[in-house]
């Protein structure tokens, strides 16, 4: 297998935490987004929407999309789980994966390219009021987090989930928009922040 990313943008990085969670080693080749390696014909052939993360098979196929790359590793490795053991467990741990992803990764990612300057190439044409409204509702959405992180150890309940792999990729990719939970008095996120990046797989 070989897994495409691109150093620094949060959907690649979530693949390669879970990678790292699951002990896997899969060969990555890097994607530079701001030479539009991306919209080559040759990457094309393999994610016709030009997209990263994307997972070559064995066979020649290509898994692209976060979270169907993750599902698939989550089947050919089980432990450590992330993604549910039973139906019921399954279902909460994703809707805690959608709900962040959704609602703090999205925004997080529109207010970045749409104001900052470094991802104007990637981002044409640039709406600022756009990417700074997105900033206001990824704001409302930390505020929302740290309440839940308040109550449980964990972004989906009790234990380690791909939800908090999304949710910790988007808090790092925030960095571009000048966040941080603790300026924000967003305690228990800031704590839950240092807790994950204490983990070897958010070294990736």
């Amino acid at each position: 297998m070989k897994l495409y990313v691109s150093p620094k943008a949060p959907n690649p990085r979530r693949v390669q935490m879970f990678v790292a969670e699951k002990g896997l080693r899969i060969p990555e080749v890097a994607i530079d987004l701001n030479a539009q390696e991306h919209q080559s014909a040759e990457f094309k052939a393999k994610s016709p929407l030009a997209k990263v993360p994307a997972l070559e098979l064995d066979d020649g196929r290509v898994l692209t999309e976060t979270r169907a790359i993750c599902t698939y590793l989550e089947g050919l490795q089980p432990e450590p789980n992330l993604m549910g053991r039973t139906a019921e467990e399954r279902a909460f741990i994703e809707m805690a994966d959608r709900r962040v992803e959704w609602y703090w990764l999205l925004p997080v990612a529109a207010c970045v390219r749409h104001t900052h300057p470094g991802l104007a190439v990637l981002e044409q044409p640039q709406f600022p009021d756009f990417g700074r409204a997105q900033g206001e509702k990824a704001l409302a959405t930390a505020r929302w987090l740290d309440e839940q992180l308040q109550a449980q150890p964990w972004v989906a309940g009790e234990r380690f989930t791909i939800a908090d792999i999304t949710a910790f990729c988007a808090l790092e990719f925030a960095r571009l928009m000048r966040f941080k939970p603790s300026e924000a008095g967003l305690m228990a996120l800031a704590r839950w922040r240092d807790v994950v990046a204490s983990r070897a797989s958010a070294a990736v």
